[in-house]
């Protein structure tokens, strides 16, 4: 239907989600990685994640998507950008229209991390067809987190000892040759004992369980498994991730109020003790998840400043393409010197 009377109906631009919106995307997590490093080691949490936010958003305006964001920094009343349900993406030229994204954000994982200049803080973000993400609520969810090889062999719901035997029957090593990945809270006091008891051995990080799902999913990576309980979206993004790297997740949401339950429901999920996988969590057809580390990590270098601009790494992976592209870039933000362009 036309607009007004007399107006050329809308036609909507053809694009390929994955194919055409990749680099987009990855130029997005660059701007807000860049943003918040500059920030790196000054022991304000709160000015890294605010300048995060605020690249992120500008870069989205150049990036040609009728996007919603479907998680992101909080409601519409607790953030004045990238909040729940806001739109997203450059206005297209008049009788046309961008395609329809929901998109899942963490400007800035890791806020701490960056603050104390500590490892593995990243920038990422997911994105799908509408309807390709759930729209988790901000709450703790458990999460059981394997590569490849694992998928369909663990339960989220076995002791601890079973889940890490399978975990090594399926790597084709010993239990006391695995790295397991836990959240460093008094909340896993109980797992932490069990999985030493196991004789695996453990990573304990002080936040970024996102990059430590990811890690796993990596061979070479070095952690083979995550677990414990972290945050639910970025458990949804964690899963858009996974999915691309066909990497096995199992999780449950933890409900701990009657309030939390009714806004679960309010939001759609009715079974509210349900076990999703990541399939469950990022169902899209196709899904891009983008990521650039502000810091260095185990998967991502940092971002490092020269005279003349900035060096940055990313990865971007597609679902349907199947394909995990690195990406490290150079930024001038002035023409070399005579000597040419730097890249340390």
């Amino acid at each position: 239907m036309p607009d007004k009377p007399g107006s050329e109906p809308v036609r909507p631009v053809e694009i390929d989600i994955e194919q055409d919106l990749a680099l987009d995307f990855v130029r997005v997590v660059e701007e807000a990685a860049i943003a918040s490093a500059r920030t790196m080691g000054q022991g304000e949490r709160e000015k890294s994640d605010q300048v995060a936010v605020q690249a992120m958003r500008q870069a989205f305006e150049h990036v040609n998507i009728d996007g919603t964001i479907v998680i992101g920094e909080g409601e519409r009343d607790k953030a004045p950008m990238l909040y729940i349900g806001e739109q997203v993406g450059a206005k297209p030229p008049e009788g046309l229209s961008h395609p329809k994204v929901d998109i899942a954000v963490d400007p800035l994982e890791g806020t701490n991390l960056c603050a104390t200049g500590a490892s593995n803080s990243i920038v990422v973000l997911a994105a799908s067809e509408p309807g390709g993400l759930l729209h988790a609520p901000d709450c703790y969810m458990e999460k059981l987190i394997a590569g490849p090889a694992c998928r369909g062999a663990l339960d989220i719901d076995a002791p601890v000892e079973e889940n890490l035997k399978m975990i090594a029957s399926c790597l084709e090593r010993d239990v006391t040759d695995l790295t397991i990945v836990v959240l460093d809270r008094p909340r896993h006091e109980k797992l932490i004992a069990s999985i030493r008891k196991a004789g695996a051995r453990i990573r304990l990080i002080q936040d970024g369980d996102l990059s430590a799902g990811i890690a796993a999913a990596v061979r070479g990576a070095g952690v083979d498994a995550v677990m414990g309980s972290g945050g639910a979206p970025e458990g949804v993004i964690t899963a858009a991730a996974l999915r691309c790297l066909h990497a096995e997740m199992l999780a449950r949401l933890v409900v701990n109020s009657p309030d939390l339950e009714e806004r679960m429901k309010s939001m759609g999920i009715r079974d509210t003790k349900r076990i999703y996988t990541a399939r469950d969590l990022a169902p899209g057809k196709k899904i891009i998840f983008a990521a650039c580390g502000v810091t260095r990590g185990a998967l991502l270098n940092g971002v490092r400043f020269f005279g003349d601009g900035c060096r940055t790494h990313s990865v971007v992976m597609t679902r349907k393409t199947n394909k995990v592209r690195f990406v490290d870039a150079v930024h001038l933000s002035r023409p070399p010197g005579p000597r040419g362009v730097r890249l340390y």
